[in-house]
This record gives structure tokens, sequence and C-alpha cells, in this order.
């Protein structure tokens, strides 16, 4: 291979890297706008807009520094950078899953005393109507 096809393959994989690099930034900043924007428009509760900063942050540091994946490969002994990030990810969706089923079961046990609490009061204004009845 001449030296002038070796000079354009390597500028071609780095205009190409750094069009991949530009686009991951520009996703990671559409995250950070529209979860703040969903924030402000109360759609989604600030406990739960952090994650979702945290990992637009987490995308944006993966952009902006270049060796950051293979450093954080290679600290974790993965061989493959890309494997990390979907470990990374991987990761982000098992935090997001539990987040989740903690919220639904919060909210399962609060139905179920609120579900009791009418049946009570249903109870009591049908004992009251049985004891006054309506003129």
């Amino acid at each position: 291979m001449s030296p002038l096809a070796a000079a354009v393959r390597i500028a071609h994989g780095a205009s190409t890297e750094t069009l991949q690099r530009i686009a991951v930034i520009g996703i990671a900043v559409l995250v950070f706008v529209v979860v703040l924007e969903l924030v402000r428009r109360r759609r989604l509760m600030e406990r739960y807009a952090l994650l979702w900063l945290g990992a637009a942050l987490l995308l944006l540091a993966l952009a902006l520094w270049k060796g950051l994946l293979t450093t954080i490969s290679a600290d974790l002994g993965i061989h493959y950078p890309p494997s990390t990030l979907f470990a990374i990810g991987f990761g982000f969706v098992v935090l997001v899953l539990l987040s989740v089923s903690l919220v639904i079961s919060r909210l399962s046990e609060q139905n179920k005393r609120l579900a009791q609490h009418v049946a009570l009061l249903a109870e009591r204004v049908a004992e009251l109507e049985r004891e006054h009845p309506p003129a």
C-alpha cells in the first residue's frame, strides 16, 4: 500500500472517529436537555432525573475523554472496550429497573392501604345511614 493510500485511510478513520464523537456528544447533550425539560414541566420527578442526568454526564465524559473507556476497560481487565460500554449500559438499566420496582412496590402498598381505608369509611357511612336514615 502506498504512503498516500495509508494517509488517506488514516485520515478517513480519524474523521469517522471524530464524527462519531460529535454524534455521541450531541446525543448526551440532547438527553441532558430533554431530562431538564421534563423536570421543568413536572413530567419527571427530580429523584429519577438524577439517574438520567448521571447517564448523560457519563456518556459525555466518555465522548470527550478519548482514552477513558480504554482506561476503564484495562483497569477492569476487559480486553474489548465496547464490552465495557455495554456493561455500563447494562448496569444503568439494572439501576433504573430497581428504582422503578421500588416505586411500584411503594405505590402498591399505598393503594392497598387506601382501598382498606375507603372500605372502612364506606362501612361507617352505611352504618350511620342505617342509624339515621336520610329524610
